[in-house]
């Protein structure tokens, strides 16, 4: 068989590859290429003795992120503050696993990890899993039992309908913008944290900001910038599922910013500056 031939079998499987990878790695850029090492590894494959090829390359692709989240640990040990996940920007809320839960996510063991993912969210019985990661079922059953305990709270727990969360979205760009602190009061919740994930490359926050008076002590700061420089709203739309926009910086780059919103009101703020993990939005530009 030639490589047309593994090309014409493997393609069509390769968009909910990149999603296992993805989920698993929180990375757009490394997902793709362990995609890609699948496919170099399936031209080397005896293809016609493989009975369920999407099976087979998600076990390929899951090992491989499992390699690849041992190093990235290493990583993120001298990561310079916040770590998120990088952006998916889309129109509808299609993403299953949202900003939050990856964040909780990257908390969780690769094998935790992996046995919830492919459990929990892509629906393969244990014996699959098991075949995945190379543990017994029962194991796995424990790994995705423990892995739930610890990401329970980052589930969601309260439907948002998709026009109300992006009216809450361009309520809060408004106000931060223009320094309407008593209107940003009134979307704000109590708890209200904001995270944001410069990468050590653009200014941002080391550690989360959290309550809702020094989240407008922040947004009080911010506005004088905002409104001496500028910040335009490229497109709103959901990141990783939540309602948020994508905005152009008076420095140039593009930003995400994400909100958790909750009993309509804002509970998590995610702003991604790192323009490491913002490459592939070009296209907005």
């Amino acid at each position: 068989m030639t490589g047309t031939d593994a090309a014409a079998s493997f393609d069509p499987l390769r968009p909910a590859l990149v999603r296992v990878a993805y989920r698993m790695l929180g990375s757009i850029a490394d997902a793709e290429d362990v995609v890609q090492d699948a496919f170099l590894r399936w031209l080397d494959t005896d293809r016609a003795a493989v009975l369920e090829p999407a099976a087979y390359l998600r076990r390929i692709v899951t090992r491989l992120c499992l390699d690849q989240l041992k190093s990235a640990r290493v990583r993120r040990e001298t990561y310079v503050g916040e770590w998120l996940p990088e952006p998916l920007f889309e129109p509808e809320p299609i993403e299953e696993v949202t900003l939050p839960l990856l964040v909780a996510l990257d908390r969780l063991s690769p094998l935790e990890r992996a046995a919830f993912l492919l459990h929990d969210v892509f629906g393969l019985d244990f014996e699959e899993v098991a075949h995945s990661i190379d543990r017994d079922p029962a194991a796995c059953r424990q790994l995705a039992a423990r892995a739930r305990t610890n990401i329970r709270a980052e589930r969601p727990r309260f439907p948002l309908e998709k026009g109300r969360g992006l009216e809450i979205a361009a309520a809060f760009f408004a106000a931060s913008r223009r320094g309407d602190l008593a209107g940003l009061e009134t979307i704000l919740a109590e708890d209200v944290a904001v995270y944001s994930d410069g990468g050590g490359k653009r200014p941002a926050g080391l550690k989360p900001i959290r309550g809702i008076g020094d989240v407008l002590k922040l947004h009080g700061s911010l506005a004088r910038f905002w409104l001496r420089d500028g910040s335009d709203v490229v497109g709103y739309g959901f990141v990783n599922g939540l309602p948020g926009f994508v905005t152009r910086e008076a420095d140039g780059m593009l930003q995400t910013t994400a909100l958790l919103i909750e009993e309509g009101r804002i509970r998590a703020v995610y702003v991604m500056r790192n323009p490491d993990k913002l490459g592939h939005l070009t296209a907005l530009n």
